[in-house]
């Protein structure tokens, strides 16, 4: 089953302790940070990420770019991110897809829904987001401790005594 992650990208900013901070002095730098996570994150889940901007007041049609393979979608003039959203749910809506769209709005969560998509809280987003890190940070030291002595495991005492004095030299 495919699995597709729509992330309303302010209202997740907003929501984030961290990203709210940042976006205070630096919003680009918090869109960065954000896109950095959710591209991260993509890759760990193998899940399909869009992460939508609203630029409603700003003049132009939008804009959209890959980076990393995730996909990031500015809206174009007069269309908010929860429109795109909707239009974005409605055209990847198929069988063997599961979409779920990352927001806190409350209202946004009920029509994502009624359009047969799962909601995903921005709390519930950035926990999954910290276990998928802490899991790589995991795998990178198991990997590590494996390539440190790959004979590990596949010696026997006397055979491990015998290389330790021959690596001393006695």
């Amino acid at each position: 089953m495919e699995q597709y992650l729509i992330v309303d990208g302010y209202n997740i900013i907003g929501a984030w302790p961290e990203l709210s901070k940042l976006k205070d002095t630096d919003l680009e730098g918090a869109r960065d940070k954000l896109i950095h996570m959710l591209a991260e994150y993509q890759s760990f889940s193998g899940m399909k990420v869009y992460l939508v901007f609203d630029a409603y007041m700003v003049p132009g049609l939008g804009k959209s770019y890959v980076h990393s393979k995730l996909v990031v979608l500015y809206t174009k003039e007069k269309e908010t991110a929860d429109e795109r959203i909707e239009r974005l749910v409605t055209n990847l809506m198929g069988r063997r897809k599961e979409i779920f769209v990352a927001t806190s709005d409350m209202i946004e969560q009920h029509v994502i829904f009624g359009k047969g998509a799962l909601r995903l809280p921005a709390k519930e987003l950035l926990t999954k987001i910290k276990l998928s890190r802490k899991e790589v940070r995991e795998q990178i030291k198991t990997e590590h401790t494996k390539r440190r002595n790959p004979f590990e495991g596949s010696l026997n005492e006397d055979q491990k005594a015998k290389l330790e004095r021959m690596r001393r030299g006695e």
